[in-house]
């Protein structure tokens, strides 16, 4: 099954997650299909929180992935 899901990056304590459209079977940091956006949830200033392509999450849901609890969550709120 393919999923929209959060792969974390950046250093410790300094978190950076790329929403990232993958087979279930990968790694969550391991292979992925497409990036469709960031967040970042310690941004400060002007940095930017979240960044997302809306018509590509889309067009991935009408496919047929599915996205994590978290992901509906981040963009729900974001």
């Amino acid at each position: 099954m393919v999923v929209i899901r959060l792969a974390r990056g950046g250093s410790k304590k300094r978190p950076f997650y790329k929403l990232v459209v993958a087979d279930q079977r990968f790694s969550a940091t391991g292979r992925f299909i497409e990036q469709v956006g960031f967040y970042n949830p310690v941004a400060r200033g002007q940095e930017e929180k979240l960044r997302v392509d809306q018509a590509a999450v889309d067009a991935w849901v009408a496919k047929g992935a599915q996205m994590s609890d978290r992901v509906k969550s981040v963009l729900k709120n974001g």
